[in-house]
């Protein structure tokens, strides 16, 4: 299952300006027609605002996954650099392991100029569902890319690929008939540069990789929240880091057990940075846990000098 602190990691995937503030909302219709309704998990990241990070060169150098930064490559050996991606949404299936990194990716690139670079370097295209695919060696796997129109791609392992073209072309159900996942993506913020939604496993898998500290804490985590039902989150990075999540849960007493969940990990966390690095800020101190009927909500708000000081050991994809 991927995720590791995606905050960081989706920086990697570079960094420009858009030219329509609806963008985001566009990406979450174009997903809706290529992703699985079996799809557990969505998120999306803005690189053209997380790119006004201050120390951005020293926070990506320090948390861009290997995963993401060899998949930045790929693309560059096929004319995409960096300041060709405007937005991402990456998608995650039942058992995709930590290498599957499938999703869509707009910016500025096009089916020709993108033709005319992989024959400069000699990467040959492949016929997948139709379509010309360029399958890339990256850590791990290989991604192989699509370009649906100028300005659009989508990019998966092969199989995967070739599924969600399946589904693009309606020889197999999409996103749209999973009633579930497209009622959180309602309740989404996608305005903000980073936001996402999960259901089941996809959401101890979420917070496994998002609390801080866990080095010597031993839990399962799929039993702490087996009684969450639903994540939506977003991340806000105005004058601050803001962390915005709401949970769904089974029931009023699921709710609160949860709730007590959080609070006892924020103590745990909270001894363990003291312990390691006293007199340092700790970029969690400022969590804030609520409870309102079956909905639990978290909220951190965390400064960028406070973020560059937190370890980097457990985090990146």
């Amino acid at each position: 299952m991927k995720g590791k602190l995606f905050v960081m990691s989706a920086i990697a995937m570079g960094l420009a300006v858009l030219p329509l503030s609806a963008a985001g909302e566009d990406l979450v219709k174009e997903s809706l027609a290529t992703f699985s309704p079996a799809t557990i998990r969505l998120e999306f990241a803005r690189p053209a605002t997380l790119r006004t990070l201050p120390n951005y060169a020293s926070l990506s150098q320090r948390y861009v996954a290997p995963r993401l930064r060899a998949l930045q490559d790929s693309f560059a050996k096929l004319g995409v650099g960096e300041n060709d991606i405007d937005e991402v949404l990456l998608a995650w299936r039942p058992g995709s392991s930590a290498m599957d990194l499938d999703g869509l990716v707009a910016g500025r690139f096009t089916a020709r100029s993108m033709a005319s670079r992989a024959t400069a370097n000699g990467i040959t295209a492949s016929e997948i569902g139709g379509q010309s695919a360029y399958c890339l060696d990256a850590t791990g796997g290989t991604t192989c890319l699509v370009v649906l129109r100028d300005g659009l791609g989508v990019f998966g392992t092969q199989d995967a690929l070739s599924a969600m073209l399946d589904i693009r072309s309606g020889t197999a159900p999409n996103l749209s008939t999973n009633e579930r996942l497209t009622k959180l993506l309602g309740e989404a913020s996608t305005q903000a540069p980073i936001w996402g939604v999960a259901v089941g496993e996809a959401v101890p898998d979420w917070f496994r990789a998002w609390m801080p500290g866990q080095g010597n804490l031993q839990m399962d985590w799929s039993k702490a929240f087996q009684s969450v039902e639903a994540l939506v989150y977003s991340v806000e990075i105005a004058g601050a880091i803001k962390l915005d999540a709401k949970m769904d849960c089974t029931e009023d007493q699921a709710a609160e057990s949860t709730r007590q969940v959080f609070e006892g990990l924020r103590m745990f966390q909270q001894m363990a940075w003291q312990s390691t690095n006293p007199g340092k800020p700790n970029p969690f101190q400022a969590v804030e846990i609520a409870r309102d009927g079956r909905r639990v909500s978290l909220k951190m708000t965390t400064s960028f000098n406070e973020l560059q000081a937190f370890p980097t050991s457990g985090v990146g994809l």
